[in-house]
This record gives C-alpha cells, structure tokens and sequence, in this order.
C-alpha cells in the first residue's frame, strides 16, 4: 500500500488539548473513477480506523462485520484484502466507505481509552489492484483526490451504542454519477503509528439469526444469551426516534440490571448499552448497528410503530466448528451448549471477558477456557493474532498488562502470572491439539522475555503477585495467592522446557527452573494444614504436576472427601474451577466430579441452568455477568473425561470415564469420534493413539474399534 494515503475528514474538530474530546460523528469517504475495460481481476486492500464498511458500486465488498481488527494501533495496524473482480465494470465506478470510532476513538475514561496513544477520529486508507486481460494492471489509491461528508451516525462508540438518523442517509454515496459538490476533500491523516500488516485473521460475521421467543410491553426475548444486536425493520414517521435498550436481566418488571451500563454511567456518558434510531419515514427501513456490538438476551424498544418486525443476529469471530458432544444426561448437554455460547459470544475479534460490559481481552479468561475453545473450534488463527498482540503491549522488562490489547492499562492490577501465563500456555496447547509449533517458534523470544520477567518477581522461587483465586463462593476465604502463583511458575517453566525441544532450543534453564520452584513449593505449602480446607489447594497441587504420583493419589482423595463434606457443592473461584475436574477425574474420582457439576443448589453450574442461564456467570450467585467463559472448564471435562478425548502431551490418549447416571455419550473432535453405549464403546481414530481402559495402556493405529468394559 505504499501509493496509498490515510486520509481523514476536515469537519471533525481536531483534539481539543483542556479536554481531550474527539467528533463521535460517523465519516463517509468516496472516490469515482472510470475503467476503459472490464477487470481480469482486482483486490483492494483496506483498512479503516476504528470500523468501517466499503461498498463499490453499491455492493459491500464483504459480509465481515465490525472490521478492522482491533489492535495497539500505535505498534500494529491490520489490512484485510478482498477480491472485487465482480464488483467493478467497464466505465464508471465508485467506491465509497462509512467509517465509525471503533476501539480507535474510544471516549472511555475506564481502562485509559481516552488518553490510548493512537487515539484520533476515524480514518482510511486503500488500494485497489486491477489487472485487465492484457496484462496491463492499474491502482486507484486513498489520496487527497478523494471526497468526504459526515455520516449519518450522530454518535457511535463501541461499548455504548449508536444514534443513526435515517434522514442523514445518503443514497448512492458508493454508486457513480453521485453529486458530492456539497462535500470536501478529504484531509490527509496522521498514520496511527503501527506497522500495517497484511496477517490472516479469522473475520466476525453474523453467524445465526434469532426470532424472539416472547414480547411484552415493549420487551423481546430472545430465549439465550448472545453478543451482537438486533435487526429492526419499521413503517415510522419522519423524525420518530426508536429507542432500542440491551440487557442481560432484570432488576425490577421494567428496568434491566446496571451490570452492562456499569462504566458508562459511572463516566456519564450518552448511551448505555443501547441506540436510538431516527426514522426517515420511508416504508420499510431497516436499522442495525454498524460501530458497536452488545451482550444480551432481552431488547426493549421504545416509541415503536406498529408493525416492527424485531431479530437477533448473533455476531462473533466465524470460528469453523470442530468439536460435538452430547449424553443421555440433559444437564450435562444444557452445560455443554452454554458453554459454547459463552465461547462464541466472548471472541469478537479478540477474547474478551464478556460482551455486554467490558469487550476487554482479559488474558486469564482466554488462559481458562482454551482447551474447550479449541476442543470446539478452529481457532487458531484467531489465538494467533492476539497472542501477536501481547508482543504489541509487552513491556521491555518482560512484563505483560492483564488485558491485551491495552492503552496503558492493566500492568499493575489486573495481571499476574494466573492471568500472564497466557502467553506461554496458550500456544503449547494450540500445539498439543493440532501439532503447529509456528506460533511456539515465532512467540519464543518473547515468551522468553516474560519468563525472566517472572522469575525476577519471585522471592526463592516463591511467586505472590497479581490477581488469585478471582470469583471464589467465599470471597472471605480466598486460597493464597502465593500458592496459585507459585504453581503457574513451575507449569510455566515445564511448557518452555517442552516447547524448547519441540523447536530445538536447549531446555536446561527451564528443566533446572522447574525443579527449583517445585521444590520451593512443596516446602512452602504441602501437607501445610493451614490450606487444607481450600479445595483450590488441592486441586492445584495435583493439576499442576507438583507432586509425585503418591502424593497425587493422596491430594485427588482429600479433595474428593472435601467436595462431599461441602455436600457435593465447588468451593472454588476461577483457578480451582479450572484444576478441581481434571484432579478429581484423574485419580477416580469422576464421579465426585459429576455429581459437583450437577449438583442442583447453590453453588454449581447446575444451578446456574436452573437459574434460567443459557451462557456460563462470572460469579457463583449470578450478581454480575451472566455471559462469561472463564468457568468453561467443565466443557473440557465432557470432552476430555465423560468422553474420554484427550490432545496430551505425548499425542491423543483415549481415556473414557464409565459414570453411572450417564447412559451414553457421543463426542468427535479433529478426526477423532468415540460412542460409549453403557459398557460398549466404538471409536474411530485418524492416527495413532493410546487407549487407557481399567488401568491398561493399549496402543492403537489409525483406523476403527470396539471395545467392552
């Protein structure tokens, strides 16, 4: 794109320096030219800041939404190219783009948005590649030629919503022969700082349609809970203004919870969760947002006409789907799919803690849930280009911030090796589910870095720093951080070392590391009675690896028989959530498991869904976010225990867990398919694998079997 020029609109006021506040006005670009032939083939390259849409003679030139992708602008900017060969024709041609503030101008004052280093109003630059059957090529570029109005947007800010006025629409603004004498020329911008990179990233898409399965006094439910908007379309009077309102709950008959207007109404901004809609009079108009997205089950709409026709329309990164589960117990697969919604509705571009509040990468949610995000999904291109992102936000010194991307925020709250360690775990998980270590090799100096990072944050191998045990039952009783911090030090130090030999590195630091901070451990905290109540303890002693297999089998049976005294509830926040399955089911105990995940009082995931929840909480009593993924390890669980499908570190073991109460399951991932009908098992597998049944190692080939216990 080196022809290209960013270009901007002069009609925004620049940064007022006193008080720091940008246009929240959408842009229109557009640019007319003539072909004396039809195109052989042509690509443009785009990329507008924060979001946009561009239409060439009045086509859009994809069905993305909610594109560019996000990043620290200011170290790496990403361009997406899309074929347009159908788009253009013989004579003349326009293009024509709507831009919108996205996270690029963002006003927030949470999380230091509005002092982000790259901040400035929206902007776009683009190249459009012909080639014509001789031979011969052309390229229409972004330059000072090009024309520029205001949009019809009013106001658009990503975590709050939009103000669109239909009567500000103009028509044919994309198409030739269009009139903009009245508009100006573009303004040539400031580039936003980053190296532009043409890397592929997995595109967010409206991925399926929802009508509501209820409406009273102006309330819609749709049934589930969901990231994106809705799609309206209406008969209304010129000048109307609809109000369109976007909850998760209520907190009375008439008023959703404050959970999702949280930050926004403390900062006294415009909109909260919500649009608003001006009506051009015109029959039939339709409205969806363009600039923002939101988290929701329930949409309340104000001032509407007769007639509206209401839909949902889930909007998350078009991940290809993997992975199917499902068993004859009916709480277990209501787990399942809420586990997936909550998956889908918290990657949108990035993953993100939840789609209704923050939309922020927090990096611990990402770390929690990503054996059953890549259980489920094709993702790693995804995970690729956020894990690109934390080399963006690093600092020299190693350390990582707890949300990435971040304008500065997150480094010394928010983070911490439960929550760092995403950096390192991720990628060796991408490499035991799929065998790629390009990310490992690519990530390694970096991955590196952190570690010295984290070592100098230790004090004789013991780590005490960042955030812990986070959402527990008890937040009176908190398992130490000490013991969590210290534990992702050694896990942390056993991954570099078997990443260091996938890729041909030495390994000696790492193995000696891991050693030294096991050792430092279990002096500091085993058999310490101080701990032993918390089943995070011991759950993090036997997840972790720290102690010898005696010792295991020991720790697996004390968590088992603390999980009963509590009467078969989990008493665990986050961390614990994400160690107790794996330690109870890998020692026998799977039944404990089963009947803690089922439980149906408080606290259990059960009693979420009993609740009515169709998407995983970020608390146990559901007082804050009811769309969260970082408690989606009971989903690794179905996959990897009930069924018995396990990517290891040593290839993929077959390893079922017989449970009474669960008759039969069904499960296939990446090529591998198993059916347990009560003792009968058949399996199909695509490579070579190790079946463990009733204590016995089998190694099997490729191909299909049955087996009886």
């Amino acid at each position: 794109m080196l022809s290209a020029v960013w270009i901007t609109t002069p009609e925004i006021p620049d940064m007022l320096p006193d008080t720091f506040k940008y246009g929240d006005r959408s842009v229109y670009f557009r640019h007319e030219f003539t072909l004396n032939n039809v195109p052989a083939k042509a690509v443009i390259k785009l990329c507008v800041l924060g979001l946009g849409v561009c239409n060439i003679n009045g086509t859009a030139v994809t069905d993305d939404v909610l594109t560019t992708p996000f990043t620290a602008y200011d170290k790496r900017v990403i361009y997406r190219t899309f074929d347009v060969t159908k788009l253009l024709k013989q004579g003349k041609n326009a293009i024509g783009i709507h831009a919108g503030n996205g996270f690029y101008n963002s006003n927030m004052r949470t999380w230091n948005d509005c002092m982000a280093p790259w901040r400035d109003k929206p902007k776009a630059i683009a190249e459009l590649c012909i080639t014509f059957a001789d031979g011969s090529n052309t390229v229409v570029c972004s330059s000072k030629d090009w024309r520029t109005a205001l949009g019809p947007c009013l106001y658009n800010q990503m975590r709050q919503g939009e103000i669109f006025d239909a009567n500000l629409i103009q028509k044919g603004y994309d198409s030739p022969c269009f009139d903009d004498t009245k508009w100006a020329k573009v303004k040539l911008a400031h580039a936003p700082g980053g190296v532009l990179s043409d890397e592929e990233t997995t595109p967010i898409r409206i991925t399926e349609t929802l009508k509501p399965v209820s409406v009273k006094d102006g309330v819609y439910d749709f049934g589930v809970n969901i990231s994106g908007w809705v799609k309206i379309k209406l008969n209304g009077i010129k000048g109307q203004t609809i109000g369109i309102t976007y909850g998760e709950a209520f907190k009375n008959e008439t008023e959703f919870t404050d959970e999702s207007r949280t930050f926004t109404i403390t900062e006294n901004l415009p909109l909260h969760a919500a649009c608003k809609y001006i009506c051009s009079g015109e029959k039939g108009e339709t409205y969806a947002p363009t600039f923002c997205y939101f988290g929701f089950r329930y949409v309340k709409i104000d001032n509407a006409p007769d007639g509206l026709e209401v839909e949902a329309q889930f909007v998350h990164t078009a991940f290809d789907t993997v992975g199917r589960f499902e068993c004859s117990d009916g709480m277990l697969n209501k787990l399942h799919d809420a586990s997936v919604r909550a998956i889908k509705s918290n990657f949108v571009g990035i993953p993100t803690d939840c789609p209704h509040r923050e939309q922020n990468g927090w990096t611990g949610d990402a770390l929690f849930s990503i054996g059953e995000t890549l259980l489920n999904f094709d993702a790693t291109d995804a995970y690729r280009k956020w894990l690109r992102d934390f080399i963006d936000v690093q600092r020299p010194s190693g350390q990582l911030p707890g949300i990435v991307p971040c304008a500065g925020w997150g480094y010394n709250w928010g983070s911490g090796p439960a929550w760092d360690s995403a950096f390192i775990l991720i990628p060796y998980t991408i490499y035991t589910h799929t065998k790629n270590t390009d990310i490992i090799k690519e990530l390694w100096q970096n991955m590196a870095l952190y570690m010295s990072y984290f070592e100098s944050m230790a004090d004789g191998y013991i780590a005490d720093f960042g955030l812990g045990d986070w959402c527990p039952v008890d937040t009176k009783d908190v398992c130490p951080t000490a013991i969590t911090d210290t534990a992702y030090l050694f896990a942390d130090a056993v991954a570099m070392s078997r990443m260091a030999r996938l890729i041909g590195k030495d390994s000696s630091h790492w193995d000696e590391l891991a050693l030294k901070v096991k050792a430092a451990w279990k002096a500091a905290f085993w058999q310490n009675k101080t701990y032993e109540h918390y089943q995070t303890y011991w759950a993090c002693a036997v997840y972790q690896g720290l102690l010898d297999a005696d010792e295991a089998k020991y720790a697996s049976s004390k968590l088992a028989e603390l999980v009963a005294i509590n009467g078969y509830h989990i008493n665990c926040g986050v961390l614990g959530a994400k160690y107790i399955f794996d330690a109870l089911s890998d020692y026998g105990y799977a039944d404990v498991a089963y009947k803690m995940a089922t439980n149906p009082t408080y606290p259990s995931y059960a009693y979420w869904i009993n609740s009515g929840m169709t998407t995983l909480c970020e608390t146990w009593n559901m007082n804050s976010s009811l769309n969260h993924h970082m408690f989606s390890e009971i989903d690794d669980w179905l996959y990897r225990h009930v069924a018995g499908i396990e990517f290891g570190d040593d290839g993929l073991v077959i390893a079922p867990k017989i449970i009474d109460g669960i008759d039969w399951v069904k499960a296939a991932v990446r090529g591998v398919s198993i059916e347990r009908q009560q003792n009968r098992i058949s399996l199909v597998i695509d490579r070579q694998a190790t079946l463990l049944l009733c204590g016995k190692a089998t190694p099997l080939e490729k191909g299909n079997y049955y087996f009886t216990v």
